[in-house]
């Protein structure tokens, strides 16, 4: 159950927490400008919302044939290779975690703008509004759930915890860390997006191949190939953080 339920929720859970959306820049945002304090608000917004798009995603899930059961996790790996190649273009780019201003209505007198009810109201809404926890309960999370609570209700408790424990305790990290430092550094970045990748590509290549096609050698071969590619882009580097320029 760990290797086909819990972890795979807790790497789809970092993944949420790691790749740079605008729930991630709207808690930065509130955490740089009025402290780590608000910037939690932000991360309770996924409880409020996410309940009934997990009731309806899975009800329907539980209603339709297993074939078209087959077709969803194909479809939501090739989400997941979609999500992991826009994450390799934001590595390519140098892309950090920023809070982006221009995306949060600011009062300069500064009256309301810190008010819980509209720091939880504004994160809870963008939520609602956003096609990713859709697209994700109905094409990746959700046929998870359904595999779980088909094996047991521990299972399916165990497969939420993992990806809410990964996800919320995630971005709870991100606030104490932006709260202190005020930024994560460019190389910083880089490895929490390369992993991240990794993760994608992982989880993505298992629901296609093994979940969906029963290749599951075939994905064991390409987890190693996974592992060997991370672990090799980070030394790289870390070796090149570690040699002098020579141009100074």
């Amino acid at each position: 159950m760990f290797e086909t339920i819990i972890l795979p929720s807790i790497s789809l859970g970092l993944s949420a927490t790691s790749i740079p959306g605008p729930l991630q820049a709207y808690l930065l945002n509130i955490t740089l400008n009025y402290g780590w304090r608000r910037g939690l608000l932000v991360i309770l917004s996924p409880l409020i919302t996410d309940g009934p798009i997990i009731f309806v995603t899975v009800f329907v899930l539980q209603q339709i044939p297993e074939w078209a059961i087959q077709s969803i996790r194909v479809a939501g790996g090739l989400l997941l290779l979609w999500i992991a190649w826009g994450a390799w273009q934001q590595l390519q780019s140098g892309a950090e975690f920023t809070a982006d201003s221009e995306n949060i209505d600011t009062d300069d007198s500064g009256s309301t703008d810190d008010a819980p009810l509209r720091i939880l109201g504004t994160a809870a809404a963008m939520n609602l509004l956003s096609p990713g926890p859709y697209l994700f309960w109905s094409t990746v999370t959700g046929p998870l759930l359904v595999e779980a609570m088909a094996i047991s209700p521990l299972a399916a408790i165990g497969m939420l915890l993992g990806f809410y424990g990964t996800f919320l305790g995630g971005m709870s990290v991100l606030v104490f860390v932006f709260n202190q430092l005020g930024s994560v550094d460019q190389r910083t970045t880089q490895a929490i997006l390369v992993i991240t990748i990794g993760l994608l590509v992982w989880f993505a290549t298992q629901l296609i191949l093994v979940d969906a096609l029963g290749w599951r050698l075939v994905h064991q071969i390409l987890t190693a190939g996974i592992v060997l590619t991370v672990g090799a882009y980070l030394g790289r580097g870390w070796i090149a953080s570690r040699t002098p320029n020579k141009a100074d």
